[in-house]
């Protein structure tokens, strides 16, 4: 069933909250009115270890005072954002050659990164994924691999190498896990193709080649995987391209252009729990929301450094509790929104 929102929505006024360290300017966000009693909020921010801590005590204090505070990894250049089954929020940071993982339900904190003296060290993290057994999957665009860590992020392996110094891919971008197929999605950018492989990493298919038809690709860097679709940011084609698993085309979305619906800097890709479709435009500040047919419901956000504005937002993810998370890349931030759809049958109320 058609789900019908407004591209003009309400605005309700929401309390001003307290200013986070890491923001220059912080605005009170309203939240997003939507049609059927559906709306977005704005949560929250975060962009340094200090975020996921708790909070010191008098004798902690005391120490700082004496032995200097102790230093904190923030984010550098946020691209790609991504929840596991613990809840945990793995974030990869290019500029820092590392992944950052918060765990605000712990209040820990992690950085990875791999320094090798010979030639496996993690260069330019790129996108994100995890399987079912929150096994951390990450694309190095410069390398040409693709890094496996464990839960723990303790490194794994690597795929993409071959004998003699030869790699599989040119650039490799977008991945995404099918755990129950055991099968990994790859964009190569530079390849205008996406190859799937099997757990392993032998490669058992390609999908696509160089165009702007159907099932062709110029410059794919985003993928998402959403039940028996594969979801595929065609960058240069200023479009998203839906395909089935087995890459058979679905259905387009997008066009070049600087109105509603247009696309300019397609980037991150995420789907909600009512099915509708999100792209981050890098070039506009903002994210995008269609239905499957193709048509823009809403958007939110615009180019700035308060709260509820983007400076060249890339990764995109959606959990399964319809929170909705932004890499705001030049910020050097991760926002939180949450979307509140329609009531599940039997659900009893809100959600």
């Amino acid at each position: 069933m058609a789900i019908l929102l407004v591209v003009s929505p309400v605005w309700a006024g929401q309390k001003n909250k307290k200013a986070d360290k890491k923001t220059p300017v912080q605005v009170s966000v309203p939240e997003l009115l939507l049609e059927g009693g559906r709306k977005l909020v704005y949560e929250r921010n975060f962009g340094w270890e200090r975020d996921v801590k708790p909070k010191k005590g008098f004798w902690a204090r005391v120490v700082d005072v004496v032995a200097g505070p102790p230093e904190y990894h923030s984010m550098v250049r946020p691209y790609s954002v991504v929840t596991d089954s613990r809840g945990r929020i793995i974030v990869t940071d290019p500029d820092a050659f590392g992944i950052h993982i918060f765990d605000f339900a712990q209040q820990k904190y992690k950085f990875i990164a791999r320094h090798d003296k010979g030639k496996n060290s993690l260069f330019a993290p790129q996108c994100v994924a995890v399987d079912a057994k929150d096994n951390i999957y990450v694309t190095d665009s410069e390398s040409g691999k693709i890094f496996v860590f464990d839960a723990n992020g303790k490194y794994e392996r690597m795929i993409g190498a071959l004998k003699y110094g030869e790699g599989i891919f040119k650039r490799p971008t977008g991945i995404a896990i099918d755990s129950g197929a055991g099968r990994i999605y790859v964009s190569d950018t530079l390849r205008n193709k996406i190859y799937v492989m099997d757990m392993q990493g032998s490669v058992v298919q390609t999908i696509g080649k160089p165009g702007g038809g159907e099932g062709e690709f110029n410059f794919p860097t985003e993928l998402r995987l959403d039940g028996n679709n594969l979801i595929v940011v065609d960058a240069m084609n200023f479009r998203v391209q839906v395909l089935d698993k087995s890459g058979t085309f679905q259905y387009a979305i997008g066009k070049i252009g600087d109105s509603s619906g247009a696309m300019f800097r397609p980037k991150g890709i995420a789907v909600d729990s009512e099915g509708d479709l999100y792209v981050v435009d890098g070039l506009w500040g903002a994210i995008q929301v269609f239905n499957r047919q193709g048509e823009l419901l809403y958007y939110f956000g615009k180019r700035g450094t308060a709260a509820g504005q983007f400076q060249l937002p890339t990764g995109l993810f959606i959990d399964r509790n319809d929170r909705i998370y932004v890499a705001d890349s030049l910020n050097r931030r991760v926002q939180v929104y949450h979307y509140w759809g329609l009531p599940k049958p039997g659900a009893g109320g809100a959600q």
